[in-house]
């Protein structure tokens, strides 16, 4: 098939960015303690021929996976970049994974290896000793003082002959010349990205090398991104918001990633000026968390001029944030399994806010009504979309072709499993994730729509509704509220709060208070742990 990657790979990409690029920064990378660290494009490609000739010492063959669990940090994508070159595929872990989770995805993917840091590598030695896990062993990032900051597991494995070793000390071993290039296909895998699983178990979603590079052009359509910008996020690198819209499209476009590991509320917006950013990343807790912090001098003065948004705010909080700060929120819609975001503000003329936007570039969408036909305008129903697998859309779920077969139709659309509709002009919308729906007497329940009329009270900072068990209506809804701090209220004003501004129906039954929420990597509230 003939498209606009053609048989381009992800190697292939660095050599021309060594050549063109080379001196030209690529990353600036601020941790958690506050240290900026900057590489140039040669530089960092010079570690991922390093990292990959680590991986082929070890004999990791084409196909083969790799975990990898870590923060987000230049080491992850050293990682990613250097499995790539030599054919061999990527399983970013979730930084919060504990022992089930991991297990689950070594033992669907089989991963012959993982690099971890030091924090986590307790638990994957610990797995290494108990099951068929890792038999190339583990590698520890990040380790400062090397084995002084392994945990106890992790020593004592390594004292008793494991195969457990330091990925920093063995990758500066290594030469900056790639030792062997083996044969690459735009279609062959590069990573599989695993779902973050809010609300059931999580599948592992398959992207090649025409999916990353894909997304990294559709991103530099969408932002109108240059060689001359600086693209700043604080998203984990285990999600793809991180990898398909920041890393992708800086790459694709030769310009600057800014990387800051640990979004803080008090300084985003100062390092939004300090770093001279362009272009930024925001979700929903990012811009509340902003939004209560004390005004400062110059907030108005900073260089972004886009603002990468997903999914909607309340109208009122949209138009203070962008008032308060003088920047634009791009509006979009899109998951790891549509690659990009495939519904989007478009980069030149008018939005439609609150709309989610029109079908961006390669892509189809349409939305089908729960009778199966294509739902008239302003008429609600699932959102699909039309791509080409392996190349605008994700492949396969991995080793899961029942859950492959269901996700597309018989016609080939994704089916998104998430409910909106399209206004007369082609302008969609979103209303609610299929997830969110509650089954209450008959009648379809928004959890989106509650939550949103529980923040807008002034005493509360946060909310999340869901639906628990009820032997005569099915469901009932449930209220999870987060008081604002120094606040009090109870649970008869929460709701008369709700009767005020909702259907009888739709107003939580049951309130319960809490001191926080827990949450997925890329700051989801997780509600699979809520119920």
């Amino acid at each position: 098939m003939a498209d606009i990657v053609g048989d381009d790979n992800l190697r292939l990409l660095w050599e021309r960015l060594r050549e063109s690029r080379g001196d030209a920064t690529f990353l600036e990378f601020q941790n958690r303690d506050g240290a900026v660290t900057t590489h140039s494009y040669r530089a960092f490609d010079d570690e991922i021929n390093c990292t990959a000739n680590l991986f082929l010492s070890l004999g990791v063959q084409p196909g083969e996976t790799v975990a990898v669990q870590m923060h987000t940090c230049p080491e992850f994508m050293l990682c990613l970049f250097g499995l790539a070159k030599i054919g061999a595929i990527a399983v970013p872990m979730n930084e919060q994974y504990l022992k089930p989770e991991a297990a689950f995805v070594l033992e669907r993917t089989g991963a012959t290896c993982a690099v971890v840091e030091a924090e986590f590598a307790g638990l994957y030695a610990e797995l290494s000793q108990t099951g068929d896990y890792l038999p190339k062993g583990l590698l520890i990032a990040r380790a400062s003082r090397g084995k002084a900051d392994w945990p106890a597991a992790a020593r004592r494995a390594h004292e008793q002959g494991g195969a457990v070793r330091c990925f920093d000390a063995e990758r500066a071993a290594q030469p900056a010349v790639l030792r062997e290039e083996r044969p690459l296909s735009s279609n062959d895998p590069a990573e599989i990205i695993f779902t973050s699983g809010t609300t059931a178990d999580p599948k592992g979603v398959v992207l090649t090398h025409a999916n990353l590079l894909y997304s990294g052009l559709y991103g530099c359509w969408e932002t109108s991104l240059a060689s001359r910008d600086r693209l700043l996020t604080t998203m984990p690198a285990c999600h793809s918001n991180f990898q398909l819209a920041a890393l992708t499209p800086v790459l694709v476009a030769g310009a600057t990633l800014i990387v800051v590991e640990k979004y803080s509320a008090s300084r985003f917006w100062q390092q939004v000026r300090d770093y001279r950013a362009t272009v930024a990343q925001c979700v929903a807790m990012m811009l509340r968390t902003m939004m209560v912090q004390p005004v400062q001098p110059g907030e108005q003065d900073h260089c972004l001029r886009e603002m990468l948004y997903f999914l909607s705010v309340t109208d009122e909080e949209k138009e203070a944030f962008e008032r308060r700060f003088n920047v634009r929120l791009m509006n979009t819609y899109g998951s790891t399994e549509t690659v990009c975001w495939v519904l989007t503000d478009p980069p030149v003329g008018p939005r439609r806010w609150p709309s989610i936007g029109r079908p961006g570039l390669g892509y189809e969408v349409r939305i089908m009504a729960d009778d199966g036909r294509e739902a008239a305008v302003g008429e609600a129903g699932e959102i699909q979309v039309k791509g080409v697998p392996g190349r605008t859309i994700m492949a396969e779920y991995y080793h899961d072709p029942e859950a492959t077969a269901r996700t597309f139709t018989e016609d080939g659309w994704l089916r998104t499993g998430d409910r909106g509709y399209r206004d007369i002009d082609g302008w969609f919308f979103f209303v609610d994730r299929k997830a969110n729906m509650i089954k209450r007497a008959g009648e379809n329940i928004s959890t989106t729509e509650i939550e949103n009329v529980l923040v807008e009270h002034p005493a509360i900072e946060e909310a999340a509704v869901i639906g628990v068990d009820d032997p005569v209506r099915d469901q009932a809804v449930k209220a999870f509220v987060l008081p604002a701090e120094g606040a009090s209220l109870d649970a008869e004003e929460v709701r008369a709060w709700c009767a005020e501004r909702l259907a009888a129906f739709k107003v939580p039954e049951f309130v319960e208070f809490v001191a926080t929420f827990p949450r997925t990597c890329s700051l989801k509230i997780e509600k699979k742990l809520l119920r």
